[in-house]
């Protein structure tokens, strides 16, 4: 029998004072409020109640696991109550895992966006370039790129995770203008330590088949697991660097960094959020994943407009 129905009812019967009502209580009979009575009595090997025809009474053993018995119905009563509100409104620790790079720059601005929305919840956001576990860590959820494995986790597409090549001009002008991803072999290209040896500038051909080569390019004397360290070696006017768009714009934006072989760049690479399956998750996941959907879901591509078959001759000036 269940232990729990079984407490349920012993202490119902302390309550109430005799099976019958107890039976009543529950919509079983008297004999079946019996058999649960006599399977606690038989776990722990001592008579809980001393039963008369008249009337029934606690034994001291009964009367302390009674009220054990109500105190831990009590604090499962608690917890139920407790996990229900949680459902009911999005509050608790979220943890979240993210690269460096996205985190840092993307991210952790749009997290104050969503905790200043949800004033009972709290974040944790992980940066690390390395995939982490999700459950051995505890992460509610996950922001990867590239390729996904094989997972029982939900993968929900982000927008794509775009690189950008670029050097400063001061560089530029010492060292010259790269036209060819050829051309890097004559140059200070700054590595990324995180890259596999098949990701190490590979940038797309220039025959117009869309497809993708490893840009042959010299031992670097500058590496780092950091894109940060790399862009400020870049500004600093020491070589050429290949990072995240997202880190490099502003820099192009205000002329400190220049843009190179823009007919050449990587393709972009996909970019998730990742998270457990569950039937009934929380609010508190449910509404952030609706949070970086809006922010930084996939769009669809933009359709160019259709041009007339036959443009119309241009009017004579007046």
């Amino acid at each position: 029998m269940d232990k729990l129905r079984s407490m349920e009812i012993f202490v119902e019967v302390i309550d109430s004072g005799s099976f019958t009502a107890a039976a009543e209580r529950f919509g079983l009979s008297p004999v079946m409020i019996g058999k649960h009575i006599r399977e606690l009595e038989e776990r722990l090997g001592a008579r809980l109640l001393t039963r008369t025809t008249r009337r029934q009474s606690l034994t001291e053993i009964g009367r302390q696991y009674g009220e054990r018995c109500r105190q831990i119905l009590a604090d499962i009563a608690a917890a139920e109550t407790g996990a229900e509100a949680m459902r009911a409104a999005p509050r608790g620790l979220l943890k979240v895992s993210a690269p460096v790079t996205f985190g840092s720059q993307l991210l952790a601005p749009a997290v104050a966006d969503y905790l200043a929305q949800h004033a009972e919840v709290s974040i944790e956001l992980v940066l690390n370039d390395r995939v982490v576990d999700m459950v051995e860590e505890g992460i509610d959820a996950a922001v990867r790129i590239g390729d996904l494995d094989d997972s029982s986790l939900v993968a929900r597409p982000l927008m794509p995770y775009r690189m950008q090549i670029c050097a400063s001009p001061d560089y530029l002008a010492r060292a010259g203008v790269p036209q060819s991803p050829s051309d890097l072999m004559r140059h200070q290209c700054l590595d990324y330590l995180h890259w596999s040896r098949h990701l190490r500038w590979k940038l797309r051909r220039g025959d117009g088949e869309g497809g993708a080569a490893q840009a042959d390019v010299p031992a670097s004397r500058f590496r780092s697991n950091n894109g940060q360290a790399l862009r400020m070696a870049a500004l600093r006017g020491y070589g050429i660097v290949m990072q995240a768009e997202m880190l490099l714009d502003e820099d192009i934006a205000t002329g400190r960094l220049q843009p190179l072989l823009q007919d050449y760049l990587p393709q972009p690479r996909a970019m998730h959020l990742l998270y457990p399956r569950d039937r009934r998750p929380t609010p508190k996941l449910t509404s952030f994943v609706d949070f970086m959907l809006a922010r930084f879901g996939a769009r669809p591509a933009v359709q160019p407009a259709v041009q007339p078959a036959v443009q119309p001759a241009a009017q004579p000036a007046a």
